[in-house]
């Protein structure tokens, strides 16, 4: 896979064709901006502890570093990537795409894209998976969240490589509306695309209404009158 950049996300960049993670190849070292990507991942990572694997060549399959301001929550990047990915999502298929808190992108109800935000000292690594050209039979039959790509979403198979550039440059823009004004600075991108909103859930064991994502990104819930927020946990929802 080549890339040509179209801002500072992405220089330098890195390409590998098969690896255990991308998430592991970034290094303190690296500047922000630093990006790796890969055709195939033996041990790629999702939340909870759950692995991110796909069929060499069918995704993106990507980790990039950050260096975000003293004062900014690092677990909201997860949030800021979400929209970034939307935003690319929806320009490839035409069709909108919703965020699912914390770090899931979906479209049709369908997950195409998850996140994962790992800290390392003052840096965060921020992995990107989209599901691009994977046929029914290569997305996960079991997963929490009904699993989708864009080939199995309109029929098209498309190069990664345009996705992928566009997803960096909606980053950058979004990460730099965030470092100065945090969430609120981006907040009418994330809050329209929220998925959650007005749905049944249940967070670890506490089931209620979700209410919004809030500007501090966490999850507020209503639960027999109370509004409580979540920072973080497992999030299942009635269908």
């Amino acid at each position: 896979m080549k890339l040509e950049p179209q801002g500072r996300f992405g220089r330098p960049f890195r390409f590998v064709a098969r690896c255990e993670s991308t998430q592991d190849l970034l290094g303190l070292d690296d500047p922000e901006g630093a990006v790796v990507v890969t055709d195939e991942q033996t041990a790629g990572r999702g939340r909870q502890g759950r692995q991110w694997l796909a069929p060499p060549g069918t995704a993106i399959l990507s980790s990039i570093l950050l260096r975000p301001p003293e004062g900014r929550r690092q677990p909201e990047l997860s949030l800021v990537a979400g929209v970034a990915v939307a935003d690319a999502v929806e320009e490839a298929l035409g069709l909108s795409a919703q965020i699912k808190w914390p770090n899931d992108v979906l479209v049709n109800r369908k997950k195409v894209s998850g996140i994962l935000a790992e800290a390392r000292g003052d840096t965060v690594v921020l992995g990107i998976g989209v599901n691009v050209n994977q046929t029914r039979d290569e997305l996960p039959p079991d997963a929490t969240t009904p699993a989708a790509s864009l080939f199995t979403t309109d029929g098209i198979e498309r190069d990664r490589e345009p996705i992928l550039a566009r997803i960096l440059a909606r980053l950058e823009h979004q990460y730099d509306l965030w470092r100065e004004g945090g969430l609120d600075a981006i907040y009418v991108d994330l809050g329209s695309r929220d998925f959650l909103r007005g749905r049944r859930v249940a967070v670890d064991g506490v089931s209620g209404i979700a209410v919004m994502i809030d500007r501090q990104g966490r999850l507020e819930i209503e639960v027999d009158g109370e509004h409580r927020t979540i920072e973080s946990g497992e999030v299942t929802y009635e269908r």
